[in-house]
């Protein structure tokens, strides 16, 4: 790949980064932290590179570009500033997005005179093996150039090789740490969340257990007192009336029941019998004072023939 092919796909990466930025809403406060993350580390290693390989040829091989490659060496000057300001800046900030706009305006300034007139004049004076060879270099630099935004450091050779070299030791060294805590904090919160499913799964499967024990409690409680019930009633009958008690009670009552039957025959009866005693002794009384007078008579008459 040549070297302009290969700064033009670092632009339009970077393009994206700000479209994705652009479309995030306004509280999307995470997402937008992390596109900053990327365009800052994106911007920092496409502009390292240019400074230490593009813009050094450019300045020796394509005649009317010096002035150019100045410009650019200024604009990446105050980019640099820009992004070291929102690096760890809190996206909840009052100025974090008005930043992030004044500097993606910048960005897209530099690029199109970069794609407008530099490169254009860089194609036509350098052969395409050149460009090749540049572009190999370019991609070999990314490897080991700074991935941060160093503003103090120089930007042109030599001494940006050396600054450049240390600096991109420092922040590779950085990007490893800051890459292994995150995916340690990825890797909790995946088990986190593992855990927690697991833990609502077998919350649910413990729920459906006990659920399905409850019904099956009731199920066998509702036989077993279907079953109960059933077996009661006969036994009930047979206990009233195999009981000692029951049998003497049941026998009581029948006997009270035919006494009740008898009782007004045998009232009628002694009722009758009562009337006949009362006629006799009404006879009787009427009879008497009638025997007594004969009696009288008679004793009357053998008194008087006695004399």
């Amino acid at each position: 790949m040549d070297a302009i092919t290969l700064l033009k796909d670092d632009h339009r990466t970077v393009a994206q980064l700000f479209t994705r930025f652009e479309q995030a809403g306004d509280e999307a406060y995470e997402a937008k932290r992390q596109i900053v993350e990327r365009i800052i580390h994106e911007l920092s290693i496409h502009a390292a590179i240019e400074e230490l390989a593009f813009y050094p040829a450019v300045r020796r091989e394509v005649k009317g570009a010096q002035d150019m490659a100045l410009e650019s060496l200024e604009e990446h000057h105050i980019v640099k500033w820009q992004l070291s300001e929102l690096e760890g800046m809190d996206p909840h900030a009052e100025r974090f997005d008005a930043k992030v706009t004044v500097l993606i305006e910048n960005v897209r300034h530099h690029v199109e005179e970069e794609e407008g007139e530099m490169f254009p004049k860089v194609r036509d004076q350098m052969s395409r093996a050149t460009l090749d060879e540049l572009g190999d270099r370019l991609a070999a630099a990314k490897k080991t150039v700074p991935s941060r935004p160093h503003p103090r450091t120089p930007d042109t050779p030599p001494a940006n090789l050396i600054a450049g070299a240390a600096a991109g030791l420092v922040d590779k060294a950085t990007d490893v740490v800051k890459s292994a805590v995150s995916d340690t904090i990825s890797m909790v919160t995946r088990s986190g969340d593992e855990v927690a499913e697991q833990v609502t799964d077998s919350a649910s499967s413990v729920k459906d257990t006990a659920e399905k024990t409850v019904r099956k409690a009731k199920s066998t409680t509702t036989r077993s007192t279907r079953k109960a019930t059933a077996k009661a009633k006969p036994a009930a009958k047979k206990s009233r009336s195999s009981s000692p008690a029951n049998r003497s009670t049941k026998r009581a009552a029948t006997t009270a029941k035919r006494t009740a039957k008898k009782a007004p025959a045998t009232a009628k009866k002694s009722a009758t019998a009562t009337k006949r005693t009362t006629r006799k002794a009404t006879a009787s009384a009427k009879k008497a004072p009638t025997s007594a007078n004969r009696t009288a008579k008679r004793t009357t008459k053998k008194a008087t023939s006695s004399r």
